[in-house]
């Protein structure tokens, strides 16, 4: 009796682990959103020597303004070039407000 009460305890915790699991917590931005941050990122390129690659969490605030929430990089150049150029700006058609939107960034300096 004792296994069976441990067998029905690890059979809940097991199936409520599940449920409790939040699969799709990240979405693409749609095309016309990422062109338009792309855009804003492009209008001062020329800060960053090297190439830069990073995967950027944002969300969008009620006024529709850009909130980053993550760079996944520890450089502090590409920190503060992101910040500065994207973090609470507006865009034209902004996503749905307070989800999360991800995507990876490619720059290469010509």
């Amino acid at each position: 009796m004792k296994k069976f009460k441990v067998l029905a305890l690890a059979l809940f915790i097991g199936t409520g682990s599940l449920f409790a699991a939040n699969g799709d917590n990240f979405k693409e931005p749609n095309k016309e959103i990422r062109s338009q941050i792309v855009s804003l990122l492009k209008s001062s390129v020329e800060k960053i020597d090297d190439e830069m690659s990073v995967n950027i969490t944002f969300t969008f605030s009620s006024e529709g303004e850009i909130v980053v929430l993550n760079l996944d990089t520890k450089d502090a150049d590409v920190l503060n070039y992101v910040r500065e150029n994207l973090n609470y700006k507006k865009v034209d058609n902004p996503g749905v407000p307070n989800r999360i939107y991800s995507f990876h960034l490619k720059c290469k300096t010509v």
